[in-house]
């Protein structure tokens, strides 16, 4: 018997985002962080961007200006009209998509993780969409390991017919991480 395994293409572009909950500063922190040090993050033949996704909602530490940035990158809202009513969370998807994307296609970034707190008791926990995702699952077992004894769960949020409209939904294999 014979097995075989059909290799990934290599991960080339990966996004860090941080502030997609203006009052949640742990990610915006490190992202502010990487910005002006970015070399603990670059590895040779990959770009990683670390972003500050939603920058009006971080300089008043709320959570968002007009509506949830995690639940606008929808088909409908990234397809909206740019016009001056536009919600600010509506824009700034469009934007990130365009910069990140676009969403479903194959030039879209390869890998984003997008850096959360919560008041839930569940410590650093990675959000996962998608059980197929051999990459995904592959990566989150060599994190898992890497931090090791500490623990790190995974979430898996899968839903058959749900598409997510998350920040991080734009790229091909995105990952949430939690941390309280």
């Amino acid at each position: 018997s014979s097995c075989s395994a059909l290799a990934e293409p290599p991960v080339r572009r990966v996004g860090i985002f941080g502030g997609t909950h203006g009052n949640e500063l742990s990610g915006v922190i490190l992202v502010r962080h990487w910005q002006e040090n970015g070399a603990e993050i670059q590895r040779p033949g990959m770009e990683v961007k670390p972003f500050l996704t939603n920058p009006r909602a971080v300089e008043k530490c709320t959570r968002y200006i007009d509506c949830d940035l995690n639940r606008v990158f929808d088909p409908d809202s990234l397809g909206r009209p740019v016009m001056e009513d536009i919600p600010y969370e509506v824009r700034r998807a469009q934007e990130i998509n365009h910069i990140f994307g676009p969403k479903g296609s194959d030039d879209a970034y390869d890998l984003i993780f997008d850096l959360h707190n919560t008041t839930s008791n569940m410590g650093g926990t990675l959000i996962l969409e998608n059980s197929r995702d051999d990459f995904t699952i592959q990566m989150v077992h060599y994190i898992k390991n890497a931090l090791a004894p500490e623990p790190c769960p995974a979430l898996l949020i899968e839903h058959p017919s749900l598409k997510y409209a998350t920040t991080r939904s734009v790229a091909k294999h995105p990952v949430g991480k939690y941390e309280n």
